[in-house]
């Protein structure tokens, strides 16, 4: 993977891991159920597309915890549904769960025996570990993909302000608003490249005929574009008074960027028809105000979920420093000097953007 970045979750089953503090992340996944489902009748409706007698389904940024397995079990149970239901053999099926190196693969696997343990249908599992952002799986050979809460992810900060040395999050008020534009072009560069690149390698890896379904966290199209993403702008601003108190150093605080970019509907929609190698069957906006309340309803709610998403990359950044983040984010959040944690409870600025595809034949 280009980006030096430690890109994963937090680690283990602890109060602060992911995998407890992963509540948003399923509410998605199971928006994504239907969809899964709906693509699993047409390939099993579709001699021409199964190889064989069998389907090949890979989960791209699986993750650990309780949700790693949630969208490879609902392709798995429909697939039984629908065989059932028209009384036919069910295809043998070929699970790969897929995320980056540094993800808690022990979790993951020990997680596989139970898919194993089924004997109808079939169900031979293995794991790829790599970036999706590289090629991860031979040509033609998978049938259904699936990516949910990760391709916000960038496979790197943007060259733009790294080449330059441009900050993501200037500590002078002044700066970071004049520098808030050229910002998020570089974060909107980055995306489209990144997204472009990963349609262009599961194009190559799908068979004709193959679907993919995945989803994301993106920003609401009215959003006025003169704020930093949520989450990220709300580390930086955290950030931001450790290094006033001493904490970190205003150098090192300058170098450190978070590689998340929220895009539009608009901007997935153009991206997916100039890249070309898939067309969109369906594409959903959903609201996520009820999962951001629950996120940011308390403090302890609120730097858990920090923590479990951005712990690793700020550590391998500023090294130890979890201790003085955590006092200062609940100070942040007690606070909420700017309203935005208050006017996100209200109605989120968030979009959560579902998309189903088809590989062009």
């Amino acid at each position: 993977m280009a980006s030096k970045q430690a890109v994963h979750m937090k680690h283990g089953q602890g109060e602060t891991s992911y995998a407890r503090n992963s509540s948003f992340q399923k509410a998605e996944q199971n928006r994504m159920k239907p969809l899964i489902e709906e693509v699993i009748t047409d390939l099993c409706s579709s001699t021409s597309t199964l190889l064989h007698g069998k389907i090949v389904i890979a989960d791209l940024g699986c993750s650990s915890g309780p949700n790693a397995l949630a969208l490879v079990s609902t392709a798995i149970n429909a697939i039984h549904n629908h065989c059932l239901q028209l009384q036919q053999p069910p295809p043998e099926i070929f699970v790969l769960l897929n995320d980056l190196p540094d993800t808690d693969f022990n979790t993951v696997v020990k997680s596989l025996v139970t898919l194993r343990q089924s004997k109808n249908p079939v169900v031979v599992t293995g794991v790829a570990p790599g970036s999706f952002y590289e090629r991860l799986f031979t040509s033609n050979s998978l049938h259904v993909v699936c990516a949910s809460n990760s391709l916000q992810w960038l496979s790197k900060a943007p060259e733009d302000l790294t080449r330059n040395r441009i900050p993501a999050f200037d500590i002078d008020e002044h700066a970071r608003r004049e520098m808030l534009p050229m910002v998020r072009e570089a974060y909107e560069k980055q995306f489209r490249k990144d997204f472009k690149l990963f349609l262009e390698l599961r194009a190559k890896e799908l068979v004709s005929g193959g679907r993919m379904v995945i989803s994301l966290v993106g920003t609401r199209s009215d959003v006025i574009a003169s704020k930093f993403s949520l989450f990220p702008g709300i580390v930086a601003q955290i950030l931001s008074v450790m290094v006033a108190e001493g904490v970190i150093d205003k150098a090192k605080f300058d170098s450190f960027y978070v590689p998340l970019h929220g895009p539009s509907i608009e901007e997935v929609r153009e991206i997916i028809k100039e890249e070309g190698s898939f067309f969109i069957k369906e594409m959903r906006v959903h609201d996520p105000t009820a999962e951001m309340n629950i996120a940011l309803s308390s403090p302890s709610k609120f730097v858990n979920n920090l923590i479990a998403l951005f712990e690793p990359i700020i550590v391998q950044h500023f090294g130890e420093v979890m201790d003085e983040f955590v006092r200062a984010a609940e100070l942040h959040w007690s606070l909420d000097v700017d309203g935005s944690l208050r006017e996100e409870r209200v109605r989120t600025s968030r979009a959560m953007l579902v998309v189903s595809l088809a590989k062009e034949d």
